[in-house]
């Protein structure tokens, strides 16, 4: 698995995905101060890397969950790439919104998903967990049942790893926190000084650059 997060993370970098300033950092919605940014709706404009990440998530599901049923898509930044590699594996595809519509049918999942069947989540990004595991949860209040998740990036904050156990739910991605920052070194993207801090982010990001 080490060698495709290696792979991932190369073409993520590759196409300016990722973007890390740790002396200039960007405000998240949260306002949490964050040295990085990780745009990953940029994969969907250049082919081969899109296909990369598209054929590296149904191997990965293949592998880890053959029972899959259904692919879920959470909006909006994975409903594009879980929509690929739902048609890739031949499984129905549909997508949990972040609220209800506020018209029509008001839905909070779109398309069709039948009792009990068995649902692998796409997310593009994991930060905290919390976005991505209500819309698990959606899933399993509609009747689903998720059997895992997968994303393209995650941050691998410890609380993202304590609300995924608390949740019971597995999470597995396909280019992580560390070895961005070991590839950004290796590439000479940050210094040394700056890993620290990037470091300190990753282990209290609320409380960074107080």
């Amino acid at each position: 698995m080490e060698s495709i997060q290696i792979e991932v993370t190369k073409k993520l970098l590759e196409i300016n995905t990722i973007k890390i300033q740790p002396d200039n950092p960007f405000t998240w919605a949260s306002g949490w101060k964050s040295p990085i940014y990780c745009d990953n709706r940029k994969t969907l404009s250049y082919p081969d890397t899109r296909a990369y990440i598209r054929d590296a998530f149904v191997k990965l599901i293949k592998e880890k969950y053959p029972e899959a049923e259904v692919i879920a898509g959470v909006a909006t930044g994975a409903i594009a790439i879980g929509a690929l590699v739902a048609d890739q594996l031949g499984l129905p595809f549909i997508y949990v919104r972040s609220k209800p519509k506020g018209h029509g049918l008001e839905n909070l999942i779109e398309g069709d998903l039948k009792p009990f069947q068995k649902v692998v989540v796409v997310e593009d990004l994991v930060s905290t967990g919390i976005s991505s595991l209500k819309a698990a949860e959606a899933v399993n209040n509609f009747g689903g049942d998720v059997v895992g998740m997968v994303s393209i990036f995650t941050y691998n904050f410890p609380l993202a790893k304590e609300n995924f156990e608390k949740a019971g739910i597995e999470l597995t991605s396909l280019s992580r926190y560390q070895i961005l920052i070991d590839l950004s070194l290796e590439n000479g993207d940050i210094s040394k000084d700056q890993v620290e801090s990037l470091m300190e982010w990753r282990e209290d990001p609320a409380n960074w650059g107080k």
